[in-house]
């Protein structure tokens, strides 16, 4: 459902619902949860996955908005869940460490991923790793696929993004009107960029999609890119502007050392 379809609906009905228990299971089996992890669900709605990921792990933290489901859940739970009803983008995050699961609304995954991995906010106690039922298209852009978008070169550097499972819309009710997957989102332990350049990062990455990497309105010149890359032992830019993430790492290097001061 899009964000505007959402709109004015309750937040029961603007919701989609896995109902099954081997769906949930086999999902939630990707997580490898152990009795030693914090799990942050957003989104328990019946409480169907929030009782798998507490069988699982060692204890959740869950996020329901909708008054009525919250009020539903309250105590039919297990003891090792903490049940929140409230909104997640405005609430904190976990200062321990933790892992996030859940099937979120797909009109606000935009919203809750860039709460969860944008540096150097998230910087502070990122999450280990994060699986979402997301809406299939969303997920290819932040993998990456068919080719590297602005959404998956803003994670690229601080996560290992795939898609690790995949689901019929029958599995939900109601059935969405999109195809669903399950997206993994790994925390790098040793991030391609100090988290300290993300803002610059962001800025470049945006300003290129939109002007090019070189160019009169681009922030490096022609002479400057193919230079950043020759010296760095990778490919020159290719004519279909289809630059791999490395060369894009690469420039971003070169734009720092050459100017990014004056932008």
């Amino acid at each position: 459902m899009s964000k505007k379809q959402a709109q004015g609906l309750p937040l029961s009905i603007s919701q989609n619902f896995l109902t099954s228990k081997r769906t949930i299971e086999r999902l939630v089996r990707h997580a490898c949860l152990t009795k030693h992890d914090t799990v942050l669900e957003i989104g328990a709605g019946k409480g169907h996955i929030t009782r798998c990921l507490a069988q699982y792990s060692g204890s959740v933290i869950a996020y329901e908005l909708d008054p009525a489901l919250a009020a539903r859940l309250k105590g039919r739970l297990p003891e090792n869940v903490r049940l929140y009803c409230a909104d997640f983008l405005t609430a904190p995050l976990p200062r321990t460490p933790y892992k996030v699961f859940a099937n979120i609304p797909f009109s606000r995954t935009t919203e809750i991923l860039r709460k969860l991995t944008a540096a150097p906010r998230a910087a502070q106690n990122p999450p280990g790793a994060l699986w979402l039922l997301v809406e299939k298209g969303a997920a290819k852009r932040f993998c990456g696929l068919p080719r590297p978008s602005r959404s998956s070169l803003l994670l690229r550097p601080f996560w290992e993004a795939k898609i690790v499972d995949y689901l019929r819309r029958e599995d939900f009710h109601p059935a969405p009107r999109v195809d669903t997957v399950l997206l993994q989102l790994i925390c790098k332990s040793q991030p391609d960029l100090p988290y300290s350049q993300y803002n610059a990062y962001h800025k470049f990455i945006t300003h290129c999609l939109r002007y090019g990497p070189y160019g009169p309105r681009a922030l490096l010149t022609k002479r400057q890119a193919a230079t950043a890359l020759r010296l760095a032992g990778l490919p020159p830019l290719p004519a279909s502007g289809d630059i791999l993430y490395i060369q894009w790492l690469c420039l971003f290097r070169a734009w720092l050392q050459y100017g990014s001061k004056n932008y």
